[in-house]
């Protein structure tokens, strides 16, 4: 569309100064597996049924309760949508479990059903991050299909093959062009501690996989950036925790935050953690699961990424027909390059467009 629709004014004025008078209720849902938390937030004062979302988070110790998705979402509601997000307990302890996506939003689905709350057949689905392609995937899932108008993710990775490449090493590419940005460690930590003993060289390193996901989960709680100084004397007291043959693998994932990089064997070992993480769960690779997406897809990224880089913004929005491709020098998962303030005069407006398309899905 080419006017910005009266929900995103609403959305950017929530967003900016607070949200308007919403509902926020705690649920729980029933994945079939275990009953799950989610959080029902909509407007105040507006009967149902409504235009509904299903709202997922990624690999984070706050969950649904993230500062930036419970902004989203109040800003949403604000905008006149009711959306509801449903706990991952395992991604919140940091488990790369793609498998969780399907029963995760169906289950959500019904909870808005039951509560009477969805206007029409069909809902939005937004993924953030590691839920971003996962969420896209889902949508063309047979259990899924008829229920979801568009789907939108932010932030998200399409390969997981040059994924773990940029985490160890932070070179990325796409068409012909090259590029490199430091890495957050973060992303490196998990998935080591997810794949590293997947991998056949290292299937005794528990204590390197485990001290790894010890860090993330400690950076997660504290919520400072993950190459900052402060988490120095956590990695020097988890590097002793491992046996000393397997130090110098530790260190190649974790590092104080003066050390520099280990020159030698870094892209060799994210080879090797592409194959454990492929060997160990091949849903990890959303790729096969993109070809029965049938519903609106939007893909936000931003364009300095330093968790999951910009090239998978455009890998995702080839991977599908019709993808509408919007990315930002706005916002990304951790610390961003500064621009210049002119250039907000052109980011700003798309980055509105952007939004106003997807808050119109439904």
């Amino acid at each position: 569309m080419t006017a910005l629709s009266s929900r995103v004014v609403r959305y950017a004025r929530a967003w900016t100064v607070g949200p308007d008078d919403v509902v926020e209720e705690e649920i729980t849902i029933d994945r079939g597996d275990a009953s799950i938390p989610a959080t029902v937030v909509r407007p105040r004062g507006m009967p149902a049924p409504l235009p509904s979302w299903v709202v997922l988070h990624g690999i984070t110790r706050p969950g649904r309760a993230h500062a930036q998705l419970v902004r989203f979402t109040r800003s949403v509601a604000s905008a006149g949508l009711a959306a509801i997000i449903p706990e991952v307990p395992e991604w919140r302890e940091l488990d790369l479990a793609p498998s969780l996506t399907v029963p995760t939003v169906a289950a959500a689905i019904r909870g808005l059903r039951d509560n009477g709350l969805v206007r029409g057949d069909r809902l939005g689905l937004v993924g953030f991050s590691f839920g971003a392609p996962h969420a896209i995937a889902a949508s063309g899932h047979p259990d899924l299909r008829d229920d979801i108008a568009g789907v939108c993710g932010f932030g998200g990775y399409c390969s997981i093959e040059h994924t773990i490449r940029f985490m160890l090493t932070g070179d990325h590419e796409w068409a012909d062009g090259r590029h490199h940005l430091r890495p957050d460690p973060y992303g490196r930590w998990i998935v080591a501690a997810n794949y590293l003993t997947a991998v056949p060289a290292y299937e005794d390193a528990d204590d390197v996989a485990e001290a790894l996901r010890t860090l993330a989960k400690h950076a997660g709680d504290v919520g400072q950036a993950s190459w900052d100084p402060v988490y120095d004397s956590k990695i020097r007291e988890l590097r002793a925790s491992v046996a000393e043959s397997r130090r110098r693998l530790f260190d190649a994932f974790a590092r104080e935050s003066t050390a520099t990089a280990p020159s030698s064997s870094v892209a060799g070992l994210a080879e090797d953690l592409v194959d454990g993480a492929r060997r160990r769960d091949p849903s990890i690779d959303p790729m096969e699961a993109f070809s029965r997406v049938e519903a609106e897809v939007h893909v936000i990224h931003g364009r300095s990424d330093h968790l999951i880089p910009f090239t998978e913004a455009h890998r995702l929005a080839t991977a599908m027909d019709d993808v509408r491709l919007t990315v930002t020098r706005l916002f990304g998962h951790s610390a961003q390059e500064r621009f210049p303030f002119w250039s907000a005069a052109t980011e700003i407006p798309r980055f509105a467009r952007a939004l106003s398309d997807v808050l119109t899905v439904v």
